[in-house]
C-alpha cells in the first residue's frame, strides 16, 4: 500500500492547525454513501488526537481549499 499524503490545515472544529490525511478506501466509500456522491477524492480528515489515554481523534471533514464545506461537522467514525 501506498503512503498516505498528510498535510498540516486548519480544523474548525479543533480551532487550529492540524495534522491532515487522505481518506482510506473504507472511508471514502462510507462518505459516498454518506454524502450520495461518486467521488470524495476532495476530502481531508483531520487526525488531531483529542484524549491522550484513549487515542480518540478528531476526524473533522475539510477540503483542500474549504475549511467547512458542511453547515455541520461531519465527522468520519472508525471503520475497521
Amino acid at each position: 500500500m501506498a503512503t498516505q499524503r498528510t498535510k498540516k490545515d486548519y480544523c474548525w472544529t479543533c480551532d487550529g492547525d492540524q495534522q491532515h490525511r487522505q481518506l482510506t478506501r473504507k472511508e471514502e466509500d462510507w462518505l459516498k454513501e454518506r454524502l450520495g456522491r461518486s467521488g470524495v477524492g476532495e476530502f481531508w480528515l483531520c487526525v488531531n488526537v483529542l484524549d491522550a489515554d484513549t487515542g480518540k481523534q478528531c476526524r473533522n471533514l475539510r477540503t483542500g481549499f474549504n475549511k467547512k464545506p458542511f453547515a455541520a461537522a461531519i465527522k468520519v467514525p472508525v471503520l475497521d
